[in-house]
């Protein structure tokens, strides 16, 4: 089976604004409003929409990507990650468009999800920025649990941003954002978004945006124990830039993202060779040929987006571009 090219899987109706750079990137000529999300190679449905399977990919051939994976999971994910891991693919990968800056918020640890909503994974993720802006991330000094739930209950969320750092970035920047950590991108970013496969927030902050934040914004258990999930103690400015990383070929993310997933960032001025493994692929720059070594090929150009089985075998990419290759944790 060759690499599949995925065609764009944007969510109606998110809470915040954006799209047109998502469109611009795939080549598309237009996009619906607030479709500011593309979930790439997605067996997770969206939070608060069980029983739907909005957010899942739907193959070209009409088969719903999580059922092809269940159907052949050796084939696609490995034995030994099959072993590890089930028919879990462990990694969500997303195209996001920040048309506005995004409400303050952070993801839950997959201890604190497990014990609190039954979830398999918590929300670990990181952004490998494609467009230069800035972003907010992590506390400047300690708060606590009573001072930031009468913030987040008066709905004053938005002043959590002055204790926050604001930090500048550039494309192929990796900022790794821990389980817990408050975080907010801001407008004008596009960025891959890499994360555990689950949709699970704490929202701090939601007046102006579109979701009711005093109702969905604490997974149905009430401000004082959701807020139980997010950091809150202080980071330096040292400790947070500690977790910033240019991609590259060798490694994309800080040490203790790998438990959770691991990126690289591809410069392909001839042939590279890239090696076996169940692999989510995102074409940011040029034209190339994608060859197994069976000797099939597939032209893939900017704003493509495939996933590759751990089935097809080691990989080469001929021409002149950049890519990101995302992929699952190594099993333990």
């Amino acid at each position: 089976m060759a690499p599949i090219i995925l065609p764009a899987n944007q969510p109606p109706a998110r809470p915040y604004k954006g799209g047109r750079q998502i469109a611009d990137f795939r080549g598309n000529k237009s996009h619906e409003p607030n479709t500011s999300e593309d979930w790439v190679a997605s067996t997770t449905c969206c939070g608060g929409c069980a029983g739907s399977k909005l957010g899942m990919t739907t193959l070209p051939d009409g088969r719903l990507f999580a059922d092809v994976v269940a159907d052949q999971p050796e084939y696609w994910l490995g034995m030994e990650h099959v072993k590890a891991f089930g028919v879990d693919t462990k990694v969500l990968v997303k195209l996001l468009d920040a048309g506005e800056r995004l409400f303050i918020h952070a993801h839950p640890h997959v201890d604190w999800a497990r014990e609190h909503v039954g979830a398999a994974h918590g929300k670990a993720e990181a952004w490998l920025i494609l467009t230069p802006g800035v972003v907010h991330l992590g506390l400047k000094e300690d708060i606590s649990h009573d001072d930031l739930l009468q913030i987040v209950e008066e709905e004053r969320g938005a002043e959590l941003l002055t204790m926050m750092h604001r930090l500048e970035v550039q494309p192929f920047d990796c900022v790794y954002v821990a389980p817990g950590t408050l975080h907010a991108t801001g407008e004008g970013i596009l960025l891959v978004e890499v994360q555990e496969p689950e949709d699970l927030s704490v929202l701090c902050e939601w007046k102006g945006y579109g979701v009711d934040g005093a109702k969905d914004g604490h997974l149905g258990l009430g401000f004082p124990v959701a807020l139980t999930a997010v950091e809150r103690k202080g980071w330096s400015r040292s400790e947070l830039e500690g977790l910033v990383t240019m991609a590259t070929a060798q490694g994309s993310v800080v040490k203790q993202a790998k438990r959770y997933f691991d990126i690289d960032r591809v410069k392909v001025d001839g042939v590279e060779k890239c090696r076996r493994g169940f692999a989510v692929l995102i074409v940011c720059s040029g034209e190339m040929n994608l060859e197994l070594g069976d000797g099939s090929a597939t032209s893939v150009a900017k704003g493509n987006t495939l996933v590759i089985p751990y089935g097809d075998g080691d990989f080469l990419i001929q021409g002149k571009g950049e890519i990101i290759l995302v992929r699952p944790p190594v099993p333990q």
